[in-house]
């Protein structure tokens, strides 16, 4: 067994423009994503045309089995129609005066997504500017590409900043957070492809106390308890309060623990999506490779069917109280009676993962080895982890200034916290941090960097960015399991359809792209049946 397995990452950035704090975010977010949409077709030297290609999107699928109807759908669930700015929300003439947005922009119909050379998607949703990140198939991966969107979220507000004076429209600033502090929260997402075979409802109770624990790892820390806030202190995560239910097909209303949305861009004979919406967004590289490793063992345990038999009285309350303890201390209620705390179901997950696993590669032993000392530290010694977990480290952080005599409702304590999440590196504190060493990193800058422009090799986002960055006026549109190209010359359309992530890597397809049009490609990959 291994940790091996296709996952990737969806991010939306809280947005604000500071000197403009009443403006329109869908307004902002779309500029964000038009300025860097600019930027790197300015790179290479050519416009695209590509758009989304919203026909294989499937929201409303449920993994209980149905679909629900668009009427009975939350607005937000209809991700499959491409996102518009009306006219009342665009403020058209300066838009359009502004010179940052792409020629080939609609402004009665705005359109509001970019694909990226990387192979990611940067694009407007829900109000927020939101990356998602190319499908990778290891948890090391998916944290570095998840860490090029935040390269790619800074280097966007700093042209913008560059260019506010010319442009006249505002500067704006982003934030990897979760939550504005005011009753909204926006998600922080993680999609693992596992097996179509594997019972539904073994997914659900091998996942419901998982989920209601693994925040003491990857919870990214706030100040304040409550949706808003309202009560003072200091939570580990960012998520648990908007949390109401254990399963279901909403993101953003009525939130479940277990989301069941089944939309796998892939064979859906063999395959399902697993689409987490109960993770934090999280900087730490450590954070990071603890969420997406832990997960991929837990899925292999409940695919095995050795996932712990922990049933607890009440997930969601659970969840909640597990944010509020800091002390890891308190004791979850058992649905068959007794208590457990967070640090024993992760233990047990942990340990049956040791036992499933056996002899494993380096990425998985490095999984468990960091499992395990994360969850003797927490018990042990929770400060020796302010250099790798994020809610430590922002404790610690705001502790400091406690013991000086502020209270946990002093504004100052608030606006440190946001301050943490600021994508800016001059700017947020969590780089601030790096840069002092007293936060530990998997990669370093140019690593970083090299992702937010070069896609992952091993997977067909390798395909999808090289695309773009080959041919980028011959795309017509592109999914994550679909590419359509134009004839330069004529009206013929070519489609390619990509069923499997781990084909049209870059040793099977590299060599191709040195030919004329990117129809001539997508033909003779059709011609092999792939």
């Amino acid at each position: 067994m291994t940790v091996e397995r296709v996952m990737g990452a969806e991010t939306e950035y809280g947005i604000l423009a500071p000197e403009q704090t009443g403006a329109n975010p869908t307004v902002l977010s779309a500029q964000v994503v038009n300025t860097y949409d600019t930027l790197f077709h300015r790179a290479l030297r050519a416009r695209s045309s590509s758009q989304w290609e919203y026909s294989s999107e499937s929201p409303l699928a449920d993994s209980r089995g149905g679909e629900m109807s668009e009427e009975q759908a939350h607005p937000s669930q209809l991700t499959h129609r491409a996102p518009v700015l009306t006219s009342e929300e665009i403020a058209a003439e300066a838009l359009k005066e502004s010179g940052l947005y792409a020629e080939r922009l609609d402004w009665d119909s705005v359109t509001m997504n970019s694909i990226l050379p990387n192979g990611a998607r940067f694009y407007v949703d829900h109000a927020h500017p939101e990356y998602s990140s190319p499908e990778v198939t290891n948890p090391l991966d998916a944290v570095l590409w998840d860490a090029a969107g935040d390269h790619i979220a800074a280097q966007t507000v700093a042209t913008i900043e560059v260019n506010a004076t010319e442009s006249g429209l505002p500067k704006v600033n982003l934030y990897k957070n979760n939550t504005d502090s005011k009753g909204q929260s926006y998600g922080a997402h993680e999609n693992y492809l596992l097996k179509r075979s594997t019972n539904f409802d073994d997914v659900v109770a091998g996942l419901l106390p998982f989920f209601a624990t693994r925040g003491i790892m990857i919870g990214a820390g706030r100040v304040g308890i409550g949706t808003k806030g309202e009560k003072p202190g200091f939570q580990i995560t960012q998520r648990a309060d908007f949390f109401e239910r254990l399963v279901g097909l909403e993101t953003t209303i009525r939130r479940p623990l277990v989301n069941t949305r089944d939309e796998p861009h892939a064979d859906i004979n063999r395959y399902r999506r697993l689409h987490v919406i109960t993770g934090d967004a999280n900087l730490s590289h450590y954070s990071n490779l603890l969420k997406f490793g832990t997960m991929s063992l837990v899925l292999n345990l409940i695919e095995a069917g050795q996932a712990p038999q922990i049933k607890l009285a009440d997930p969601v309350a659970a969840m909640h109280t597990v944010s509020h303890n800091l002390t890891l201390a308190a004791q979850l209620p058992l649905a068959g009676g007794g208590t457990i705390t967070a640090l024993e179901i992760q233990g047990e997950f942990l340990d049956a993962a040791r036992e499933l696993e056996g002899d494993c590669d380096a990425a998985t032993q490095q999984i468990l080895d960091l499992w395990e000392q994360t969850l003797h530290l927490l018990e042990t010694d929770l400060f020796a982890l302010a250099d790798r977990l994020d809610w430590v480290a922002k404790y610690q952080l705001l502790s400091q200034y406690v013991s000086q005599g502020l209270g946990w409702d002093n504004p100052k304590l608030a606006a440190i916290d946001l301050q943490y999440s600021d994508i800016r590196p001059h700017k947020g504190l969590y780089f601030k941090l790096v840069q002092v060493g007293r936060m530990k990193t998997l990669f370093d800058e140019a690593t970083i960097e090299e992702a937010a422009h070069n896609p992952p090799e091993n997977t067909r986002a390798y395909l999808r960015g090289k695309v773009i960055s080959t041919w980028p006026e011959e795309i017509v549109s592109v999914n994550w399991d679909t590419i359509v190209a134009r004839d330069p010359l004529g009206t013929d359309l070519y489609r390619l359809n990509m069923p499997s992530p781990s084909l049209f890597t870059k040793s099977s397809v590299e060599h191709l792209l040195k030919g004329e049009h990117a129809g001539d490609l997508i033909s003779w990959l059709n011609g092999q049946n792939i």
